[in-house]
């Protein structure tokens, strides 16, 4: 007698449906688990075996063998406890096996039989909608993977409720969406609190209406990292689509505990520390790297130099295409990772360049050794480099006068709004959404110049001897410094004039 269970695996962002088969049949007592197991997928026979035990079931003096199908894709995971179990239920007649033909099934079990959340579940639901199955998922994660719309989903605490609801003894309500709760210690910082920085502040601004990656640099306290975390506060809430694709990146790495959906965009900020998978992607399991946590919001690298140099040209394939792939021998792995770059870093190792007072004695000379750990080609894609110098003690004892997040808020979503007008009527891809993320055709129609400014252009990018990248970088700085303004059908000579002076690192 064979039972079969429906479930998946995942390969990067995809989704992929696995047949479980499970077969009892005479022969030596044997539990075998067959079709490309991981440890965590082998090690189910002891908490299925052990939870059917809590029920009061034994498993029968047979040979016991469960094939995860297809046998050439690798399993990895704690979800595949469920379905093996309920499959061995099924076999063993004790729940009936039509019954599970039409539910995708998820879930890791525990010895007392109860089901622990596991991750994936948003995505896992999304492939049931679309495949008109329902979906059977731990209560932990049941608000999840509410959110993938109108599809049957049960969500029980333990097998026992489960297997009562199956053979019609008690009835399972469906779960409700939930919002994931905010987390008050991780609320972005009022720009208002921000002593003097005027230019820095202005560079955010722009960074946040346009989608433009920023580099800041400046001696140690002078505010490069409160300044970031201003920036979550000043950029429009996620859409629907945005928070629902953001949730689903974050439910395959395990990090919605709540089981509800991510209402802010993401601000990850790794130590400089991080290995190139911690970054990037992968591991032993292929798993999203901070880039792609950071999808539809912010990657903040502070003490930029510090940060190894391989991991650091890791990100340079990303930023350009929105995605990372993780190449492994048997499969590739896509996440997406469409995020906006945030860097910090010292003049100089000492950190105190240019002030003779503080500066050590290897200056200039350390500074020279200190930036270049940072590639050209890696400058070259950053839009905004500015100078952030020390707060004078007359901004320190003012008291704060500068613009609330909320006003600055206003201005940034109204240019974006402009920009989303602007791209709409242009029939531009669906991912241009932002200055930032134009290119080709796209950026030159919507760019279009008047003469004074493409003679300064032209004459700046003459003497630095810039690339073409670099070219079009400040093109999009100076449409997105236009859109502030109001939105002008031609960007103006005041216009390029201020997008080159956020280039003076990669110009000089």
């Amino acid at each position: 007698m064979v039972a079969r269970v429906n479930t998946v695996t995942f390969q990067g962002i995809d989704v992929q449906p696995v047949d479980v088969q499970v077969q009892i049949s005479n022969g030596l007592p044997a539990f075998t688990i067959v079709g490309l197991p991981d440890k965590a997928v082998g090690e189910s026979r002891e908490r299925v075996r052990a939870a059917l035990h809590a029920l009061g079931l034994s498993l029968p003096p047979k040979r016991l063998t469960v094939n995860l199908a297809p046998a050439d894709v690798a399993k990895e995971g704690s979800h595949y406890d469920l379905p093996i179990a309920l499959g061995l239920l099924a076999a063993m007649e004790v729940i009936p096996k039509a019954e599970l033909e039409e539910y995708v099934v998820l879930g890791e079990l525990s010895l007392d039989s109860s089901i622990r959340a596991v991750a994936g579940v948003l995505p896992a639901a999304i492939f049931a909608g679309a495949n008109e199955n329902r979906l059977i998922c731990p209560a932990d994660c049941g608000g999840e993977a509410a959110w993938a719309g109108d599809l049957d989903i049960l969500a029980p605490r333990n097998l026992l409720q489960l297997v009562n609801h199956i053979k019609g003894t008690q009835i399972m309500t469906r779960p409700q969406a939930r919002l994931r709760e905010e987390d008050a210690s991780h609320r972005p910082t009022d720009l208002a609190s921000v002593k003097g920085q005027e230019t820095a502040k202005r560079a955010l601004e722009i960074a946040a209406a346009g989608g433009h990656n920023l580099l800041m640099s400046g001696p140690p306290g002078s505010g490069k990292s409160m300044l970031a975390s201003c920036l979550p506060g000043i950029l429009p809430p996620l859409s629907p689509q945005e928070a629902l694709e953001v949730s689903m990146i974050h439910s395959l790495a395990g990090t919605l505990p709540e089981g509800g959906l991510l209402r802010h965009r993401p601000f990850r900020d790794p130590h400089h520390s991080a290995s190139l998978p911690a970054l990037v992607g992968g591991g032993h399991r292929a798993r999203p790297g901070e880039i792609s946590l950071a999808h539809n919001g912010v990657l903040f690298l502070d003490e930029l130099p510090e940060f190894a140099r391989s991991t650091l040209e890791a990100l340079r394939q990303p930023l350009e295409t929105g995605e990372t792939l993780i190449a492994r021998a048997n499969h590739h792995a896509r996440y997406p990772a469409r995020f906006q770059l945030i860097a910090a870093m010292n003049p100089c190792r000492c950190g105190h360049l240019g002030d003779e007072s503080l500066e050590c004695t290897k200056a200039p000379r350390c500074a020279a050794d200190y930036q270049s750990k940072i590639s050209g080609p890696m400058l070259d894609r950053i839009d905004i480099q500015v100078d952030v110098l020390a707060v004078s003690l007359a901004d320190l004892n003012a008291p704060p006068s500068g613009e609330s997040s909320a006003v600055v808020s206003a201005r940034v979503m109204a240019a974006q709004e402009i920009q989303a007008r602007r791209f709409a009527a242009l029939s531009a891809p669906e991912h241009i959404r932002l200055n930032a993320h134009a290119d080709g055709v796209v950026l030159e129609a919507a760019s279009i110049m008047e003469d004074p400014a493409r003679e300064l252009l032209n004459r700046a990018m003459e003497t630095a001897r810039s690339s073409a990248r670099g070219y079009y970088r400040i093109l999009r700085v100076a449409r997105t410094i236009a859109d502030l303004a109001g939105g002008p059908e031609k960007i103006g000579r005041t216009h390029i004039a201020e997008a080159l002076a956020y280039r003076r690192m990669a110009l000089s």
